[in-house]
C-alpha cells in the first residue's frame, strides 16, 4: 500500500492505471474508520482491480464553530485498517494542496440542499457547497470508475449523484447500506464524541424511525412521523429535523404516496450530532434499513 500526499502523485497513479487498463475505486473517507468504512473498501476491493482511499478532513464543509478543529484524527490507525481492507493508495493531501492560495472556486447543487441537513435552521447549503466541491476535485484528480458512499449520509449522496450527472462525471457513483452497531445506531466517526449515557440514549434514533415505519404501516405517514418524534421525546431527544421525503427529489412526501419515502432525522444528542434514516417501500410493505 502506498500513501500519496499530492495531487500530482495521484494523477499519476491514475495515469498508469489508465495504461494498464485497470478498474479504479474510489472510497472518500474523513478518516477515523469504522465497519461502515469497512464496508466501502471491501465492496470496491470485489469490484475494482484498484482500491484508492482518500484521507482528507475537508474544512469547507465544516460551518464556523463546528467541530472541525477536533473532529476524531489518528493516521496511523486508518493506514493500518486500509492496509488490512487491501486498499492499494491512500489519497491524503494536505488543505494547502487542495485549496492553494488563491482557489476560487465553488461546485453547487441547488434544489436539493436547502432542505434536512442544508436547511437554514441545520447546516445551511454551504455546508453541501464544501462537499460538492471537495468531491468534484477527488474524481478529476483520482478520475475512478466507482465511487464509493454510505447510505447514512442519504442526502449527500443525492447530491452527489446529481452533481457527477449533471457535470458528465464518468464515474458511477456507488451507495451501500448503512452499518449499524447492534442496537441499531448508525456506525459514524462521531459516535467516539458520545459518553456512555448518550451513546445509550442515541440508540433512540434508529427506534424512532422503526417506529416511523411500524405505525405508518398501519395508520399513515403523518401518525407514522408523530410515534417516531415520540420516541425520541422519550429518549430526551429533541430532533432538529424529522420529515419524510421522496428518494432522489428530496421533495416533502405526501401522505397518500404509494411511492417510496425517506424518513430523514438529525438530532443533538449532549453535543453530538447525528443523522440517520430509513427507507419505506409502501408497494412491499416492507422497510429498507439504510
Amino acid at each position: 500500500m502506498k500513501v500519496l500526499r499530492t495531487p500530482a502523485q495521484m494523477g499519476d497513479a491514475r495515469e498508469q492505471a489508465r495504461h494498464d487498463r485497470i478498474t479504479v475505486g474510489l472510497v472518500p473517507t474523513m478518516g477515523y474508520l469504522h465497519e461502515g468504512h469497512n464496508s466501502l473498501l471491501k465492496a470496491a476491493r470485489e469490484q475494482c482491480d484498484r482500491v484508492v482511499m482518500s484521507l482528507f478532513v475537508n474544512p469547507t464543509q465544516f460551518r464556523p464553530g463546528e467541530d472541525l478543529s477536533i473532529y476524531p484524527r489518528d493516521e496511523q490507525r486508518d493506514l493500518a485498517i486500509a492496509r488490512a481492507a487491501g486498499v492499494d493508495l491512500i489519497y491524503a493531501p494536505d488543505v494547502d494542496d487542495v485549496y492553494p492560495p488563491g482557489f476560487a472556486t465553488e461546485v453547487a447543487v441547488t434544489g436539493l440542499t436547502e432542505v434536512l441537513c442544508g436547511s437554514p435552521g441545520s447546516r445551511g447549503p454551504s455546508h453541501f457547497t464544501g462537499v460538492t466541491t471537495i468531491v468534484a476535485k477527488l474524481l478529476n484528480t483520482v478520475d475512478p470508475d466507482y465511487a464509493y458512499f454510505g447510505q447514512k449520509d442519504a442526502q449527500q449522496a443525492t447530491v452527489i449523484q446529481r452533481m457527477a450527472e449533471d457535470l458528465d462525471f464518468r464515474t458511477r457513483i456507488v451507495v451501500l447500506p448503512t452499518v449499524r452497531e447492534r442496537d441499531g445506531l448508525a456506525m459514524s466517526s462521531r459516535n467516539a464524541y458520545l459518553t456512555d449515557e448518550a451513546r445509550e440514549r442515541a440508540a433512540a434514533i434508529w427506534k424512532a424511525l422503526l417506529e416511523t415505519e411500524s405505525v405508518y404501516a398501519t395508520s399513515g405517514l403523518e401518525a407514522g412521523l408523530e410515534a417516531g418524534r415520540q420516541e425520541l421525546d422519550r429518549a430526551g431527544i429533541t430532533p432538529e429535523y424529522f420529515e419524510a421525503r421522496y428518494p432522489g427529489t428530496l421533495d416533502p412526501a405526501e401522505a397518500d404516496s404509494d411511492e417510496a419515502i425517506l424518513v430523514a432525522v438529525a438530532a443533538d444528542v449532549d453535543g453530538t450530532r447525528l443523522i440517520d434514516n430509513i427507507l419505506i417501500e409502501p408497494e412491499k410493505g416492507k422497510v429498507n434499513a439504510t
